[in-house]
């Protein structure tokens, strides 16, 4: 049955990776995964075919264990359900507050500040919006507003592909460094595996590497020589003047970020602060709307009920079905270590250890697989394998980077990289032959200074 628990896995996991070739959202197969696995969990270990590990490690067998031992069992199902809730409910108030912004059309005076003909200038301008939006607004929408902006500026495709392709691995770069910036570092930080401090002041020099040096080469290839044509922004000139549009802009990023301070200073978990930094943003925006359509009958268009219809719950059922299978995977006994019966993922992590003992190898080819495959169920076993591993400690510092820059080395290896994909028809072909190189170059020099500063 252990068997069969674990093939169900890996087949709702290739299934997740093949959703192009297969044209199936990957919410589905991680739904029925997490439910499929969970099923034959209970089953099993209320007919005593094997035992499970609860929230606090204690192995529980139901032969021996009785009332005692299901109600053990059910313990670790809400406490993995319990976990998982905190990342959703954050996810959806950081959804919800960008959405409210883009609404007021607050991304609009960012697009105001691009006033160069200069391809390299206006390259080196994209990317740091890039690395600074993403660290705060997350990489995906830092990438859609950053694409959208290109659209209006660059009307050749062909020119404007290249600039994309290096957004991605900027975003990817700027989302790595920050508690907020990657689906990935969230989940660490609200893991307590990172502190804010932590995974900033650890972080931020191999991620702007990370950004920079493929950046600097990419400034000779002949693709950033001479100059563009820069088309009127007239709309968005209008919008940039808007008190409103700044107002929800600078509101909304500055409540993001207040975030991590609330966590600080409270030791709430950061859904809570989340949650906060919502009903603000949400209070303001039920009284502030555009200047020139502040009617009744259409303030509807600028609630928050419009911005939460507009969030992504394909995503957020995607991040609940990985995550509680992933939890099953943890619950699961599966073999014994120096005589102790542990979990799926703790045996994995030992017998990780045992084929590869450098620690430096493993993560970094957790980077270069989540170009390949999803980078949250990587993140998320990884947290499984090794949980009793130390706050900020090396090792976790090193999954947030390579988790999440490492996936910029294919189009399809980030939700960056695929929102561009899409965006712009990026051929995967394309990607891999001009811009895969350069996000390779970037992710080995970032990841060699980190591990050269952990050695020091």
């Amino acid at each position: 049955m252990e068997s069969v628990i674990i093939l169900i896995f890996v087949i709702g996991y290739l299934s997740i990776t093949l959703e192009h070739p297969l044209k199936l959202d990957k919410t589905v197969p991680a739904l029925i995964m997490a439910s499929l696995m969970w099923a034959f969990l209970a089953v099993g270990f209320s007919q005593g075919w094997f035992n499970v590990v609860d929230s606090h490690e204690e192995v529980f067998s139901f032969l021996t264990g009785g009332d005692d031992a299901m109600h053990g069992f059910e313990n670790s199902l809400l406490h993995h359900l319990g976990k998982t809730a905190e990342i959703l409910v954050f996810l959806i108030g950081a959804m919800t507050i960008v959405e409210i912004i883009d609404l007021h059309r607050g991304f609009e005076v960012l697009k105001t500040a691009v006033r160069t003909r200069s391809k390299r200038k206006l390259l080196w301008i994209i990317g740091i919006l890039a690395f600074i939006l993403s660290a705060i607004i997350d990489n995906l929408t830092a990438t859609i507003v950053l694409i959208t902006l290109l659209r209006k500026l660059i009307s050749n495709k062909n020119e404007r592909l290249w600039f994309a392709g290096l957004v991605v691995i900027a975003a990817n770069a700027g989302g790595a460094w920050s508690p907020i910036g990657d689906v990935t570092t969230t989940m660490l930080w609200i893991a307590n595996k990172v502190s804010v401090g932590g995974l900033v002041s650890t972080l931020v020099i191999p991620s702007i590497l990370c950004f920079a040096v493929p950046f600097a080469i990419a400034m000779y290839l002949p693709a950033f020589r001479g100059d563009i044509e820069i088309e009127e922004l007239e709309d968005d000139e209008e919008a940039g003047r808007l008190l409103s549009s700044k107002t929800m802009l600078f509101l909304g990023l500055g409540m993001i970020v207040s975030v991590p301070v609330f966590k600080t200073l409270t030791h709430l978990p950061p859904y809570m602060g989340m949650m906060l930094a919502l009903g603000v943003v949400w209070l303001v925006s039920e009284y502030i709307h555009p200047e020139e359509d502040f009617s009744k009958e259409r303030r509807h268009l600028y609630s928050a009920h419009k911005a939460l219809s507009r969030i992504e719950i394909s995503s957020i059922l995607f991040f609940l079905g990985i995550l509680m299978a992933v939890g099953a995977l943890e619950t699961l006994v599966y073999g014994t270590i120096g005589g102790e019966q542990v979990g799926t993922l703790r045996y994995l992590a030992e017998v990780l250890q045992a084929a590869i003992p450098n620690q430096d190898v493993v993560v970094a080819l957790l980077g270069v697989f989540s170009a390949i495959i999803d980078n949250v169920p990587l993140v998320a076993a990884s947290i499984g394998m090794y949980g009793g591993t130390a706050l900020d400690a090396d090792l976790w510092h090193a999954i947030a980077f390579a988790a999440g820059t490492g996936g910029s080395m294919l189009i399809i290896g980030s939700a960056a990289g695929v929102a561009a994909m899409g965006m712009e028809k990026i051929d995967f072909i394309w990607y891999l032959k001009k811009i895969s190189w350069l996000a390779a170059v970037g992710f080995l020099i970032g990841y060699l200074y980190l591990v050269i500063m952990f050695s020091l």
